[in-house]
């Protein structure tokens, strides 16, 4: 049950992460390839938003870490975080970006990845 709350936290902590890093791409897009507000500001927003990533994270992390009493390893955390991550990220990518096409080698990066995973898990 721990892995299924750690794994489900980091899922949502990583949509925010992802709008906080990337969103303020589309908020050019949207205006026309301008950008809408200065530097600074797009920042400030972006921090916003990525603390609710961070409240998400960071007690993931503790409810998930063998130490803690979950059921995975400090590494097997990073290397699920950074799975989850490039699944978010495309799944943004393809639905907000529509200039973006998911080619090939994409799919192979995330096999070696997946791969990893694997790896990672295997006693």
């Amino acid at each position: 049950m721990k892995g299924l709350i750690t794994i489900g936290m980091l899922v949502l902590s990583n949509v925010f992460m992802t709008f906080a890093w990337y969103g303020n791409l589309k908020l050019r897009d949207m205006n026309g390839g301008k950008d809408p507000f200065p530097l600074i500001i797009i920042i400030l927003l972006s921090w916003g938003v990525a603390l609710f990533e961070y409240c998400l994270t960071i007690p993931a992390n503790r409810i998930g870490f063998v130490g803690s009493g979950g059921p995975f390893s400090l590494f097997q955390l990073k290397i699920i975080q950074e799975c989850i991550s490039l699944v978010v990220f495309t799944v943004l990518a393809l639905t907000l970006f529509k200039t973006e096409t998911f080619r090939w080698n994409y799919l192979i990066s995330f096999a070696l990845i997946l791969l990893a995973v694997y790896f990672a898990f295997k006693k």
